[in-house]
């Protein structure tokens, strides 16, 4: 049994557990939640009643930012909140992250971050998701790597930043979805041998056992002057599934990428914002 699982066990088996609807904290948008020494922002769906349990996506922040961006951005939390997702943005220790090595304090830091968020709200733990942009993408995949499996993670929506692709990975998320442009000059593009462009999400075609048999996923665009090129894996252990987006762009949040991936997540006809 996980340790997730058993603080779920735990924390159900208490009174307050049976009581609502559910009464947030003063903690909201802009005033963290404390967690010890550290915080995290929090925003809620729209129109949540406060009783249903809520998919999360816990999205970490880019470089010299803090939560407080995340829960207040269009193109983050403006996909969550139309979409019945609590979404949850922790603050990293001098508006970074320390993501290069295996199980760093940050790790644990977001392990503890969900612990507490289901404290505190009621969670659909089914449909945990980790997100991030930049160096907030590759402390996701941080995450997943070392505690996808931990915290039932369902999915990966990694933006515009990776791990070592060679990295041997203890654990993993259920499925792993990324996007990234063929020219960022920040966190280049990671292309393979001979110009490969599916390099990018080659430790979770390993890791996950897919196939070589990728599938064209096709073109797709949220906006008119942005369209991006999908690329699938399905036929991976256990029916877990792979995904890249790749677009001409830079180091950008593409309009509509987290909306699509929610949408297609939670079985809903992709609709944009």
């Amino acid at each position: 049994m996980t340790r997730l699982i058993f603080f779920l066990a735990l924390v159900w088996a208490l009174p307050s557990a049976a009581m609502g609807p559910w009464q947030r904290d003063t903690c909201h948008l802009e005033v963290p939640c404390a967690l010890g020494d550290r915080s995290y922002h929090v925003k809620e769906p729209d129109g949540w009643d406060g009783e249903t349990p809520m998919p999360v996506l816990i999205h970490f922040h880019g470089w010299q930012r803090t939560g407080a961006l995340p829960v207040q951005h269009q193109r983050i939390s403006g996909a969550t909140r139309r979409r019945g997702v609590l979404l949850i943005a922790p603050n990293g220790n001098r508006e970074t992250w320390n993501m290069w090595s295996p199980e760093t304090e940050d790790v644990q830091f977001a392990a503890d971050v969900l612990e507490d968020v289901i404290k505190r709200y009621p969670v659909d733990t089914d449909n945990i998701y980790l997100s991030g942009y930049s160096y907030g993408s590759i402390m996701a995949w941080r995450v997943a790597c070392d505690r996808g499996t931990d915290m039932n993670v369902r999915a990966l929506l990694g933006i515009s930043g990776t791990i070592d692709l060679s990295e041997d990975c203890a654990q993993s998320p259920r499925e792993a979805r990324h996007v990234h442009g063929l020219n960022d000059n920040v966190l280049d593009f990671p292309y393979g041998p001979d110009g490969d462009t599916t390099y990018p999400v080659s430790l979770w075609r390993d890791h996950l056992g897919c196939t070589d048999a990728q599938t064209d996923g096709g073109d797709w665009a949220a906006v008119e002057f942005l369209s991006l090129s999908r690329t699938e894996w399905q036929k991976c252990e256990a029916g877990i599934k792979v995904t890249l987006d790749v677009h001409p762009g830079g180091h950008f949040i593409p309009h509509g990428w987290i909306a699509r991936q929610l949408d297609e997540l939670l079985g809903r006809e992709p609709v944009y914002p």
